[in-house]
């Protein structure tokens, strides 16, 4: 039998089968597991886990939802109404290939999430985010800003907080800032959002998709049931939208200023906004904002318009984005003394996002680095750092390979994470940036570099009050 695409899935029940079979035990699925078991629906989940843990055995027996481990038998089938995928199941494995053949529906948790939504009429708004890079931020920011204009709002999707969980929790008018990945776009079919961005597109999940086009195919599904109500936000002058013609109304974003409709960061680092109407207002400028970098203005610009769609007046808008500090532990601004300001980039655990954040601020830098050495060197870094580095700390167990690829540059040199952040906080001079962003993993002094960042938080706090 050929197989029969995703796309192509016929979307009648199965006759004589009322199970939903939930494919993947991951937040989102067991989202799905959770409301299927509220509603009295019969469910099954499995995964490829042989083992799975006793926590999450607890729980799905607590809701009574049985679980197959190891593998996707296909005799599961045999009971199915419909296929419920995790994002991280790839659409072509034979058990949906299978599926597909017998005319089961095969959607994700995002499609499922959305026609519960839709079911509620609520007056929702869904604000969807896509793109390869900066759709946590500008999902987070966007929810931030209604959020500060009073309006009931919730970041969720990829970003780790199911679209489900957040619909199930919400009332009425709610606004879902949604950050919706290429995994989990690939298996919508009636999906629609009010406004929705995408930010910007490079190589990436290629192993999956397989080529370029089809990774953008996927992305620009985000757009695809939009009515000429909507608005679809993209950057100005993008190549790989060249031929795109979405049925929303067009909202551009971009340096200098844009046609139409959208936003834009002037040469004096203003940002502007252009409405529907043609009406310019001023908004603050690129300096105001807690978010460094060329990106987060990018990020803050998408964020303005779907949060305006949103119905956030300006001034809320100007609020929000003056009191975002960022996301946990992704360059976020953790205090300012004395003219010295610091940022905790925890999750910079290898060199290129290092460099990301060194290119972001301006500098002088005092950036700490270090942690459990991942064996790609740091060499690296040292054009980004050319003309704004006060100085370097080594922390932890990658001493001696820093010390051989940077040890020439200006440094201090402590084992331990705490005497590292202090000789940061007692060497800087105001102006200086403080930045923890290690090129490295957190493994050799915690557990994760979370952890790493709410030590790194809490002695910039200490050190504050």
């Amino acid at each position: 039998m050929n197989p029969v695409p995703v796309s192509e899935i016929i979307l009648a029940p199965h006759p004589g089968a009322n199970h939903t079979i939930i494919v993947g035990a991951g937040k989102s699925g067991l989202a799905v597991a959770r409301h299927l078991a509220n509603v009295n629906r019969p469910v099954v989940l499995t995964d490829n886990n042989p083992s799975p843990g006793p926590e999450l055995l607890a729980r799905l027996a607590s809701w009574g939802v049985p679980g197959v481990w190891g593998g996707h038998p296909v005799s599961l089938l045999d009971m199915a109404a419909e296929v419920v995928l995790s994002p991280v199941v790839n659409p072509k494995i034979p058990f949906v290939r299978e599926a597909a053949q017998r005319g089961i529906p095969v959607i994700g948790e995002l499609e499922f999430a959305h026609r519960v939504l839709r079911q509620k009429d609520t007056g929702a708004l869904v604000l969807a985010i896509t793109g390869t890079n900066g759709k946590s931020t500008a999902t987070d920011l966007t929810a931030h800003i209604l959020k500060t204009a009073g309006l009931p709002a919730f970041a969720c999707g990829n970003l780790g907080f199911p679209f489900l969980d957040a619909v199930d929790g919400a009332g009425s008018g709610a606004r879902f800032a949604l950050e919706c990945s290429s995994y989990q776009l690939e298996t919508i079919v009636d999906f629609r959002a009010e406004a929705a961005a995408i930010l910007n597109l490079t190589p990436d999940h290629l192993a999956r998709h397989g080529a370029m086009d089809a990774y953008l195919k996927a992305k620009l599904r985000i757009f695809e049931r939009q009515s000429h109500k909507d608005v679809c936000i993209a950057p100005a002058n993008a190549d790989f939208l060249s031929g795109f013609s979405p049925a929303g109304q067009c909202a551009r974003f971009g340096w200098g200023r844009v046609e139409g409709r959208g936003a834009w960061c002037g040469a004096d680092g203003q940002l502007y906004i252009r409405d529907a109407v043609g009406a310019i207002a001023s908004v603050l400028n690129r300096s105001e904002l807690l978010i460094p970098g060329d990106h987060n203005v990018e990020n803050a610009l998408a964020a303005i318009l779907l949060a305006m769609h949103g119905g956030a007046p300006i001034e809320a808008v100007r609020r929000g984005l003056k009191s975002y500090p960022g996301l946990a532990h992704r360059l976020a601004f953790c205090g300012e003394k004395g003219g010295i300001k610091a940022y905790n980039d925890s999750k910079g655990t290898n060199v290129d996002a290092t460099l990301t954040a060194i290119r972001a601020l301006p500098g002088p830098l005092v950036l700490l680095l270090g942690g459990e050495d991942k064996g790609s060197g740091y060499k690296l870094l040292r054009d980004a750092l050319t003309g704004k580095l006060r100085h370097l700390v080594f922390l932890g167990d990658a001493i001696p390979m820093l010390e051989r690829d940077l040890g020439d540059l200006p440094h201090f040199t402590h084992k331990s994470f705490d005497e590292a952040v202090n000789r940061a906080l007692t060497s800087a001079e105001p102006g200086d940036q403080i930045l923890l962003s290690p090129a490295c993993a957190s493994f050799d002094q915690f557990k994760n570099f979370e952890e790493r960042g709410e030590a790194f938080e809490s002695l910039i706090r200490e050190w504050m009050a």
